[in-house]
């Protein structure tokens, strides 16, 4: 038999070696169709007497990034048209879809053949299940091999057997901590934790899966086996009552209720191992259907998924212009962000040169690179062949001459507009003129800076975040002028340094700092009414935040919270800042100098290692304090979140972000707004516009204006809308999921 995305060879041993290699995809991932080519195989494997077992592996570079979750919005949409029409025969649809991968795989570690699984790279989600449920499991000793049951990370979890084989494969708080955080695996450890056999040479890997069955592996998986005992012990024993209540409480400190799939992988993983196999299996799927409905999971598979793809594949990337391949770019500034922006440049393998004033402050700057690469090798992530090979690409030099043949110079010097003027000026003097000029301002508007250009169409702002290694978002500026071709090529370097793109129009702040301003002077808004600050950064984390406000204020600094209301006076005039809270700022710096982490004084006292961080117990002292007891955590947590949303509606209304993928994604990535909602947006559409509105005016009405829907909202209100219906991102032909 042919297939479409799968060569079926059988040697002169008896070993069919299923090569999975999908035609026009970069890599492999489960469709429909991939699951029904499978089964057929399983089928033709065990009709075949000559065939003994048989080896399943990847003819790409990678195994597979497991199942293609549009196919889980498909289901999704299937399911809630049938709903419509029948709510019962709509559930029972769900449950056999969300089963179909699961007893796919029952199927095969059940056939009476061995299978065995060759492991030549990323290997995740239900392809990792699937070679859970093969008999036998090789990998190939590389850096390029990364096994992972991610789910979790978009609102699922492991729903093909995934909470049932790992808990029987390895012990149970390895299990656990793997399923719950969707960690990457290693070869080594994967092996260290049983959950892989092998591990040997890229060049040996499918000899010695073969050589597995030639040595009579046996086609029986060790719980379908009499007297099979769990690697932890049972769930109920000295050592399952030491694990599990610890483990709820565990899960509930670091998701605070927020995550239902975390959940629903604990629930799965205790019931199913106090049952047969199948019948855990059986959980499993009840679980994984239920989760499959949750708003959490639909608004993150859609933001961490389906659009964070699409962005990282170019998404708002101009037609017709020709793919920039980058020979040379220039940095300006070698400080600690023109640093890390040559890092990530030459970590991409993109020559850089690093200009700066003097060649001592550019050495320093190529020095950032050396101790990220140190640290790197520390942690076994890097060699020291890497790290002389990264160095060897980043230029430090003083002299605007070096600029010369580079595609792309990047701006990162002072907030300082005649610095910059000069900065551009001088650099315009030797690159070509069709080479692209970006800054990586954070506060000045990108249409002022332009006016410094000769060449408008090809200026554009390119917004890092700090730190640059670590960050994955990248805001793109464009001025009123920012031709097709600047807009492409910083697409094109953002992706080519992997981190992932929004594109913004031009305005005070672009899109993230607005919403983080936001989120900041709502904690200092609860500072001034008393709000204990303990309760304001606990209840900003309870709310899904990474970061409490006071604290993400210390790391970027009170004093810069400071000199940006001072401009924004000078600009606009003192009604556009809060005067109580510029009095608060004002107090903080100029009467008890404390300007953030960086003067190891702030909102929070920074002691000397191996001292923890506190909240500075001045503070309290500041404004009369509440009675904790009477204050609604539950009103907390929705002003952070509702302040934060409020503000990316304005953004859409004013047409600063075009996109609503972009509003969500740029939001978590950049600061880390409560993943388990989708985004900024999705949070609004997940509890329904109207609902947003209605919580809004009950907010306003009792804390104030920042708090006002905007005319978009009440609109969408009206007419029961959504973000990506009246923003719909996509093609006529393919409406928004």
């Amino acid at each position: 038999m042919t297939y479409k995305n799968f060569n079926v060879e059988t040697d002169a041993d008896g070993i069919a070696l299923v090569t999975w290699d999908m035609p026009d995809k970069s890599m492999n991932v489960f469709t429909e169709e991939v699951m029904d080519e499978l089964d057929k195989i399983i089928d033709q494997v065990v009709a075949d007497d000559a065939v003994k077992g048989a080896v399943i592996t990847s003819g790409k570079d990678t195994f597979s990034g497991g199942a293609d979750l549009t196919m889980l919005q498909r289901m999704l949409k299937l399911f809630r048209e049938e709903e419509a029409r029948d709510h019962d025969k709509a559930i029972k649809m769900l449950f056999d879809g969300a089963g179909r991968m699961s007893w796919l795989w029952r199927k095969l570690e059940t056939c009476g053949k061995p299978w065995v699984s060759a492991i030549n790279g990323t290997c995740m989600g239900g392809a990792f299940e699937l070679s859970l449920a093969c008999h036998g499991r090789v990998a190939a000793d590389s850096d390029k091999v990364k096994m992972a049951l991610p789910e979790v990370k978009v609102g699922i979890f492991p729903g093909a057997g995934g909470t049932q084989r790992v808990p029987r494969l390895t012990d149970p708080q390895s299990a656990l901590q793997m399923l719950t955080s969707g960690q990457n695996l290693s070869p080594k450890k994967a092996k260290q934790m049983g959950l892989i056999h092998e591990v040997v040479e890229p060049a040996k890997l499918i000899d010695a899966a073969k050589a597995m069955i030639a040595a009579g592996l046996k086609p029986v998986q060790p719980w379908d086996e009499k007297g099979f005992k769990l690697p932890g012990g049972p769930v109920y024993s000295a050592a399952g009552a030491n694990l599990w209540p610890p483990a709820i409480a565990i899960l509930r400190r670091e998701t605070y209720g927020n995550y239902p799939a975390a959940a629903a992988i604990l629930k799965c993983a205790y019931e199913g191992l106090l049952v047969p196999f199948d019948t855990a299996l059986r959980i499993e799927q009840r679980y994984f259907t239920e989760i499959l409905r949750s708003t959490e999971a639909a608004m993150m598979v859609r933001s961490l998924f389906v659009s964070l793809q699409e962005l990282n594949k170019g998404a708002r990337r101009p037609q017709g212009v020709p793919e920039t391949k980058f020979k040379k770019i220039g940095v300006l500034g070698a400080g600690f962000m023109g640093a890390g922006i040559a890092f990530v440049t030459a970590k991409a393998g993109i020559p850089v040169v690093l200009l700066d004033r003097d060649i001592a402050a550019a050495e320093k700057g190529k020095a950032h690179s050396a101790g990220l690469m140190d640290g790197a090798i520390k942690k076994g992530r890097a060699t020291e062949e890497q790290k002389e090979q990264l160095l060897s690409l980043i230029t430090p030099t003083v002299d605007y001459k070096d600029l010369e043949g580079c595609d792309l110079v990047i701006e990162a010097v002072f907030e300082d507009s005649e610095v910059k003027k000069s900065a551009t000026e001088q650099t315009e003097a030797v690159i070509a003129k069709d080479a692209v000029f970006a800054s990586n301002t954070s506060t000045i508007p990108i249409t002022g800076l332009a006016k410094n250009s000769k060449r408008p169409d090809n200026f554009i702002g390119i917004h890092f975040f700090s730190p640059v290694d670590k960050m994955m978002l990248v805001e793109i500026i464009l001025g009123k002028k920012t031709g097709d071709k600047a807009l492409a090529v910083a697409i094109d370097y953002v992706r080519a340094i992997r981190k992932t793109p929004i594109v913004v129009n031009d305005t005070r702040g672009f899109y993230v700092n607005r919403c983080v301003l936001r989120y900041m002077s709502e904690s200092y808004q609860m500072l001034i009414e008393g709000v204990p600050p303990a309760m304001i950064e606990n209840a900003a984390k309870m709310a899904g935040m990474p970061v409490g406000p006071l604290a993400l204020t210390d790391e970027t600094a009170i004093d810069l919270a400071q000199k940006i209301m001072k401009q924004t006076i000078r600009d606009l005039g003192e009604k556009a800042v809060d005067q109580d809270q510029f009095a608060l700022i004002n107090t903080m710096v100029d009467k008890h100098g404390r300007h953030g982490r960086k003067n190891g004084k702030g909102f929070y006292d920074y002691p000397e290692k191996p001292a923890k961080k506190h909240l500075w117990p001045g503070l309290k002292d500041l404004y009369p304090q509440q009675d904790a007891d009477k204050i609604d955590v539950e009103e907390l947590k929705q002003r952070f979140l509702v302040t934060i949303a409020l503000e990316a509606a304005r953004v859409m209304e004013e047409g600063i972000v075009t996109d609503p993928r972009e509003a969500d994604v740029g939001s978590i990535l950049a600061f880390g707004f409560a993943p388990y909602t989708g985004g900024a947006l999705s949070y609004i559409e997940g509890m329904g516009v109207a609902e947003f509105v209605a919580l809004a005016k009950k907010l306003q009405k009792k804390y104030g204006a920042q708090f006002k829907a905007p005319k978009l909202l009440v609109e969408m209100a009206g007419k029961d809308e959504t973000f990506y219906e009246r923003f719909n991102p996509y093609p006529k032909a393919k409406k928004a999921a």
